[in-house]
């Protein structure tokens, strides 16, 4: 296998890590909304943000860490999380999705935000790589 080959399979398993990671702060953070009675709209919002704050910390600091963006931290953030509004939209509707379809999801919220963080993980590498912290050269992934 190429260098070039297993650098684009050690960012994207780096990138699914830091999906992880952001899935378990998703979750933490809907837990704690929930028991403070935001609902599982408004918990999940809240829970979304966090996520999306973990995992662009992981992969500045990891995944993409050749590439970080020289426009500056805060202008990396905002582009990253525009990014990730794309991802996290299908995110949400599939969450949405589980939570008013599948009666189980409403006793165990886990298995939709499951479903919402796998649906919108490929949308978020994708937009990662090609625009948040694509090489000047623009060669892609």
């Amino acid at each position: 296998m190429s260098p070039e080959c297993r650098a684009k399979y050690r960012r994207l398993g780096l990138f699914a890590l830091g999906g992880v990671l952001g899935f378990v702060v998703d979750f933490m953070a809907l837990h704690g909304m929930l028991l403070a009675g935001a609902g599982y709209y408004r918990g999940r919002l809240a829970s979304f943000l966090c996520a999306v704050l973990c995992t662009w910390m992981f992969n500045r600091r990891w995944t993409f860490r050749e590439r970080k963006a020289n426009k500056g931290l805060l202008n990396e953030a905002l582009r990253y999380l525009v990014a990730m509004s794309a991802g996290g939209t299908l995110n949400l509707v599939c969450y949405a999705t589980a939570i008013e379809l599948w009666p189980l999801s409403r006793q165990w919220p886990i298995f939709a935000v499951a479903v919402g963080c796998i649906a919108g993980m490929t949308l978020n590498f994708v937009s990662s790589t090609l625009w948040v912290f694509r090489r000047k050269s623009g060669d892609g992934f």
